[in-house]
C-alpha cells in the first residue's frame, strides 16, 4: 500500500503535532519515520506488539486504551448488537475494527454500526482493513484525547459520509451526539439516547450505561 506523504507545509515536528490534533508525542510513532507509514505498518505493529494505531497522512498514531473505557464500548457493543442483530439490520464492530476511511486514513472508532446496504456484496468484509464507512461512530474518550484530535476525526467521520457521530466521555458521565461536525447534543444521566434515522427505535439511556462502572459484588 503506497504512503500518504505528510503535507508538504509541515516543515517541524510541531507542526506535525498541530496537524494531528495535538496529540501527545508518546502516541505518534517515530518508526516507520512520520509520513513513510502504510496499513501494512498499522497491522504489523497490531500483530508484533499488541497496540492499535490509526493511519493518519502517513504517520502512525496510538490509539489510546483503558480498561473502563473498554468497558463502556463492550456495553454499547452489546446494547446495539441486541437491537441490530433482532431486525438484522447490519454488523456492530468493536474497538479493534480498522476501517479505511480515505486513501491514507485508517481510523478505529470503539464501536461502529454498518448497515448492509454499506457493505460490499452485503457481506463480512474478509480483509484486515476494509474500505467502510458506518452510518454510527462511537468513540470513547480517553484521558489523552485532545479536543483538536477529536475534532479533526468528527470532520473526517463526516467527510467519509458517516451520519452520526456519539462522543462518551466517561468522567463527566455524559455523550454528545452529533449530526454534523460541530452539530452536538449533550446527553446527561437523565437524558436518553434514540438511534435517529440510522437505528430507528433503539434507544438506551445514560444512567444506564454509565451504571456499568458502578456495578459491585452482589
Amino acid at each position: 500500500m503506497r504512503a500518504v506523504a505528510v503535507s508538504s507545509s509541515i516543515d517541524t515536528l510541531a507542526e506535525l503535532v498541530e496537524r494531528l490534533g495535538g496529540v501527545p508525542l508518546h502516541r505518534i510513532r517515530f518508526r516507520p519515520s512520520p509520513g513513510t507509514a502504510t496499513e501494512e505498518d498499522v497491522l504489523r505493529v497490531e500483530e508484533q506488539e499488541s497496540r492499535l494505531c490509526e493511519l493518519v497522512e502517513g504517520v502512525l498514531v496510538e490509539k489510546p486504551m483503558g480498561f473502563r473505557e473498554s468497558l463502556l464500548a463492550s456495553a454499547l457493543i452489546q446494547h446495539l448488537r441486541e437491537f441490530v442483530t433482532a431486525g438484522n439490520l447490519g454488523l456492530v464492530t468493536g474497538e479493534g475494527g480498522m476501517m479505511r476511511l480515505f486513501a491514507g486514513l485508517v481510523r478505529i472508532p470503539d464501536v461502529a454500526f454498518v448497515s448492509w446496504a454499506r457493505l460490499p456484496d452485503g457481506q463480512v468484509p474478509d480483509m484486515p482493513i476494509p474500505r467502510l464507512v458506518p452510518d454510527l461512530a462511537i468513540e470513547v474518550l480517553r484521558g489523552s484525547n485532545t479536543a483538536a484530535e477529536m475534532r479533526g476525526k468528527r470532520q473526517e467521520y463526516f467527510a467519509a459520509g458517516v451520519t452520526l457521530v456519539w462522543m462518551v466521555e466517561p468522567e463527566e458521565r455524559r455523550v454528545i451526539v452529533f449530526t454534523g461536525p460541530d452539530q452536538g447534543v449533550t446527553y446527561a444521566a437523565s437524558d436518553v439516547l434514540e438511534g435517529g434515522t440510522v437505528l430507528p427505535g433503539f434507544s438506551l439511556a445514560v444512567a444506564d450505561l454509565f451504571a456499568e462502572l458502578d456495578r459491585r459484588p452482589s
